[in-house]
């Protein structure tokens, strides 16, 4: 073993190696590693063999340690597994390098091209348990000391690349670099082979490289070709990237990281933020890295209004483009939001420098994502094929706030490179493109949670990652279209083209069935006779038939008797809205009127496309019943029960005058039976159906459309008009509420009874002045209790830095002889918090250390002789706590001193509590993504309807045969709006979900707050702010109860459902 000032040259030159913090500097090291060792650099596994067996130092033997054990997986066939195989890689990314670096381990040639020179990408990336375990097993401890050492999982792209980029370099891949790929180049005759044509001119040994396999991890704007891609659209969203200089001061590392906080469930903290700073987000991440590394996405409203922007246009292109964007408002609007979100604790912001040495912030578009059709093609030419295969950006363009970028990359390339390892072993093309289009498949829906756990067994072959793999999910029959020989190439489009018309065609049903649907419906009612869909439902008989029919239980033919035909379709239309789930499409006058039969088509085709397969034995029809639309339905019973609540509270300050939601008060609760008692009258129409506003927006008084129709609160908007009178976000069923002004606001805006008016103008408004400014006391000031708004008698006390610094480092210890016994714990759980409570001083109990804390210090102290990269590795595999357990500890862990004595418990906890925020804010930023590019696909729909329309509409003359296609047309195209309402309704019960809990945690941290003050020192204005919380926290516990029945309730549902279709 050498020594370590040993002078050998390529000892030295292997330090350097590892050190290395520059692509040159990584390159050049070891150019002069393999000149001091007599060898050529790129020349395979065997190289890595040579290399290891003459550098006999100390320093190395970890390293090849960890690199044998990982080639020695018998899947790699000790490096024979492929050869054979020549590749070409595109890209020096983290996925390109990671599938670099898994086809030398089987043993192929492999040759990557990079465009670029130099690694200068700050931002951070998150990475999930398998790809840290992953490059702990490729030696990143040894390259990178400080991997994965901070609260939260994450590293640089740019030390990513460095990491990958010595590994590769290493296990013998030949690189070049400043040569950028720009197609393929065919065999010009039989027995030659593919090549790539590169730019500039290259040299002769590559420019004359044959290789079988190309992997293209070139990024999402270059996609090889022959391969296409989907557009997955969303409403507009800016995203703001900034890296901040890290002094790795004492102060800078006491900053704690912030893994995600999301409007959707903590609007508190972006109301603040708005009002301190004018800053508008929807989103903000923060990572302590190289860099300090914030990410973000701001609103467009709130960077015009701030300067950032200098003209709004509609082209997301032309909007962000660098002409129509100020750098020093940008700066100023990306260190306000990082100071205020770490309350101005990384003191001076200073920005680092990109590669162009400008200050490392940009603005970027992630409205559209591009995902490839398919992973994988074959193209043969004179009886050559040659295999390709997509990975990284090009493959899926990842969603930044679910950090699945690099995790699903490593996956990508692990699929690919097994691609390879079966393409080598003779495997017939469609098979190898079957099985990888299969894996592909799996690829959008991964997670840490639904893969394999035990991430140490992970290995090239996909069982070992992916439960429950079905490798024949896609069939060889069904990816013939991806193998093209040359002269089957204008076949294949033609027959492409035929599956695209194919496909178009749609699944709605023809007015013919469903009209003979609605006449079996209705069949035996008295005084109802449907022969068309128009006049025979003018005197309503036939819509309360059906409703009746579809849930006997809600309205009695009886009780219509001596009513006219607009209260009776009244009465219909409501009750199907309210218990049926169906919202109505018009008015009940168009519906008498006769004057809307398109209007009352997509209506009725509503209830066709819930019911039709129900079961035509009479009986109630249950909400939860195939095609319902339940999420629908419950949250229109949730708005309902909200407007209930808000119009009791309202009900004293209006002066006695009848609140304008008295007729939605009226309606039933979701706790009540659905069946309304006989006592309750039939209520008349409301103004806006004797007008028959139906075909009016009733905020901008401009026509609507069919498709355009959104209902609420008995009104029709235009879903763009129906946003929040603040801040313009999007309502949605069950988040939001009309004010006595009449406006709409979300519940974050919606005016409190008693707020005055500038209050919200100036929510509205913001900062006058595009001037940002940081947070000051706002930011700073300790947690205390929410005081009631009504103490005008208590005065907030503005504390300094140094002041709040000392209040903050109290370590205030009660006395035992006055402090009152425990209560006695009501469970095992409460115990086990109760014995750990008493555990640390500051609680004024015993001090006790808890066995667990012990057994962790004492692993932690027998781990410590070991090495440090497999002590990282045992405390991984630590046993989870239970979560409600968790979260006591981690109460603890913030407030005890004594934590100090217990350094890996706390860390431990620490991490653990991150990911689980970091599992919420990916959980909801994945619904945010989704509700967007259902809002978009919303749009386009109703695109295609106007038209649709419009046409029905004017073109009388046209022929039946025509129109007849039209109207079909235009049931599709409801058919689709219903489906996607339904699954938005879906994705806002797990947002309420996300957001109750999230409220429910914050009630309960004030009214604990409260409680553990002393009866004593509690004013009149304390027990009133205390019996405040403590109806609101009763309030949203009875919300999350609701939701857990609806839940329980389809469950059970799913499970009958289920049964009878097996019976």
């Amino acid at each position: 073993m050498a020594s370590p000032t040993s002078t050998n040259p390529a000892h030295a030159h292997f330090e350097s190696f590892l050190q290395a913090q520059l692509c040159q500097d990584v390159l050049s090291s070891f150019q002069g590693l393999c000149g001091a060792l007599g060898l050529e650099p790129g020349g395979g596994l065997p190289q890595y063999y040579k290399i290891k067996a003459q550098l006999n130092y100390w320093s190395a033997k970890s390293l090849w340690a960890k690199l044998d054990k990982r080639a020695g997986q018998p899947v790699y066939e000790q490096g024979q597994a492929c050869a054979s195989t020549k590749c070409l890689v595109v890209g020096a990314g983290p996925c390109g390098l990671r599938a670099a670096v898994e086809l030398a381990l089987l043993g192929a040639r492999v040759v990557l091209v990079e465009k670029r020179t130099k690694f200068s990408r700050h931002n951070v990336l998150h990475l999930w348990p398998f790809t840290i375990h992953d490059l702990r097993a490729l030696g990143a401890k040894k390259f990178y000391g400080r991997f994965c050492t901070g609260t939260l999982d994450h590293i640089s792209i740019r030390q990513l690349q460095l990491l990958l980029l010595k590994v590769a370099l290493l296990l013998g891949v030949e690189i070049h670099w400043g040569v950028t790929f720009t197609g393929l180049q065919p065999p010009p005759r039989k027995r030659s082979g593919w090549r790539a044509q590169l730019q500039p001119s290259p040299p002769a040994q590559l420019a004359n490289y044959e290789f079988d396999v190309l992997i293209s991890a070139a990024g999402g704007k270059f996609v090889p070709e022959g391969f296409t891609v989907r557009e997955m659209r969303g409403k507009l969203a800016i995203g703001i990237t900034a890296n901040f200089v890290n002094g790795r001061t004492v102060e800078e590392t006491q900053v704690p990281e912030i893994s995600g906080v999301a409007r959707i469930y903590n609007q508190k903290f972006f109301q603040s933020l708005l009002k301190a700073t004018g800053i508008d987000l929807e989103n903000i991440v923060y990572y302590k890295d190289d860099t300090h590394y914030f990410v973000m996405t701001a609103k467009k409203q709130c960077l015009l209004r701030l300067g950032v922007l200098r003209q709004d246009w509609p082209e997301t292109d032309r909007l962000l483009e660098s002409a129509n964007v100020v750098p020093e408002a940008l700066q100023r609007f990306a260190r306000a939001a990082a100071d205020f979100a770490t309350h101005g604790k990384l003191g001076k912001l200073e920005f680092a420098q990109d590669a162009r040495g400008r200050p490392d912030v940009s603005a970027f578009d992630f409205t559209s994502m591009m995902r490839a059709d398919s992973s994988a093609r074959v193209q043969e030419k004179h009886g050559a094929r040659l295999l390709l295969g997509l990975v990284g950006d090009c493959l899926v363009e990842p969603f930044w706030p679910l950090g699945t970028g690099v995790a699903r990359g490593f996956l990508a390339a692990f699929d690919a490179a097994w691609m390879v390892k079966r393409w080598a072993e003779g495997t017939e093309p469609l098979e190898v493109l079957a099985e990888r289009e299969s894996l592909y498949q799996l690829l959008s829906q991964t997670s840490p949670e639904n893969m394999h756990r035990n991430v140490t067994q992970y290995r090239l072959d996909p069982a070992t990652r992916y439960p429950n793999l079905n490798l024949r999910a896609v069939t060889p029959n069904q990816v013939r279209d991806l193998y093209d020989v040359m002269a089957k190439e204008q076949v294949q489009k033609k027959s492409d083209k035929t599956d695209a018309e194919v496909s178009a065609t749609g699944s709605a049903g023809t007015q013919e069935e469903l009209l003979h649907w609605c006449q079996e419906q209705t069949a035996g009612y008295p005084g109802v006779h449907v022969t068309d869909l128009s006049s025979s439902w003018t005197d309503g008989l036939a819509l309360c038939a059906l409703v009746h029919r579809l849930q006997p239980g809600l309205l009695e033919p009886s009780e219509l008797q001596g009513m006219g035909a607009v209260e009776v379709t009244t009465w219909a239309l409501r009750v199907a809205e309210h218990e049926l789930g169906i919202a109505p499409v018009l008015s009940a006058q168009a519906v008498v009127a006769g004057s809307d039969p398109l209007g009352l088509i997509a209506y009725l085709s509503h209830f066709h496309s819930a019911f039709k397969s129900m079961d035509r034995s009479p009986g109630p029809v249950r909400q939860v019943c195939p095609g319902a639309s339940n999420a629908v339905l419950f949250l229109g019973k949730l708005q309902r029960t909200l407007q209930r609540t808000r119009a009791k509270e309202n009900g004293e300050d209006a002066g006695g005058k009848k609140p304008r939601l008295q007729v939605e008060a009226e309606s039933p609760n979701t706790e009540e039976p659905q069946v309304p008692e006989p006592s309750v009258p039939l209520t008349p129409p409301s103004q806006h159906q004797e007008s028959g506003a139906g075909d009016l927006c009733a905020l901008c008084g401009r026509h609507l459309y069919i498709l355009e129709r959104f209902c609420a609160d008995g009104h029709f908007f235009h879903r763009s008009c129906f946003r929040c009178h603040v801040c313009e976000a999007t309502l949605w069923p069950g988040g939001y509420g009309q004010h006595p002004d009449g406006h709409f606001y979300c519940l974050q805006h919606l005016p409190q009874p008693g707020h005055k008016e500038d209050e919200i103008d100036e929510i509205d408004g913001g900062p006058k002045s595009p001037k940002l400014s940081t947070p000051e006391e706002d930011s700073t000031s300790p947690a205390l209790p929410v005081s009631s708004p009504k103490q005008p008698t208590r005065r907030r006390i503005r504390l300094s830095s140094p002041e709040r610094l000392q209040l903050a480092s109290l370590n205030i210890t009660p006395d035992p002889e006055t402090e009152p016994p425990p209560k006695p714990p009501r469970s095992c759980l409460a115990l086990a918090q109760q014995a750990l409570q008493s555990s640390f001083v500051g609680w004024g109990m015993s001090v006790q250390v808890p066995q667990d804390a012990e057994a962790m210090e004492e692993e932690e102290e027998r781990l410590s002789s070991n090495d440090e990269d497999e002590q990282e590795e045992e405390e991984e595999e630590d046993v989870p706590f239970d979560t409600n357990l968790e979260q006591a500890l981690l109460t603890l862990v913030k407030n005890s001193g004594t934590m100090k004595k217990y350094p890996t418990w706390r860390r431990t906890l620490l991490r653990r509590a991150k990911e689980e925020e970091m599992k919420k804010f990916c959980k909801a930023q994945a619904i945010q993504r989704r509700l967007n590019e259902i809002e978009a696909a919303l749009r386009e729909l109703e695109a295609e309807g106007i038209k649709l329309e419009l046409a029905l509409r004017s073109q009388d003359s046209s022929p039946e045969q025509q129109k007849k296609f039209w109207v079909e047309q235009l049931l599709q195209l409801v058919q689709r709006k219903n489906s996607l309402v339904a699954e938005e309704a879906e994705l806002m019960i797990t947002v309420q979900e996300l957001d109750l809990e999230e409220k429910q945690r914050h009630l309960d941290q004030e009214l604990r707050c409260y409680m553990n003050r002393e009866e004593t020192m509690k004013t009149d204005d304390d027990r009133q702010a205390e019996d405040q919380v403590l109806r609101k926290l009763l309030d949203v516990v009875n919300q999350r109860d609701a939701l857990i029945r609806f839940q329980e309730e389809r469950r059970l549902s799913e499970l009958v459902s289920g049964a009878a279709i097996q019976g």
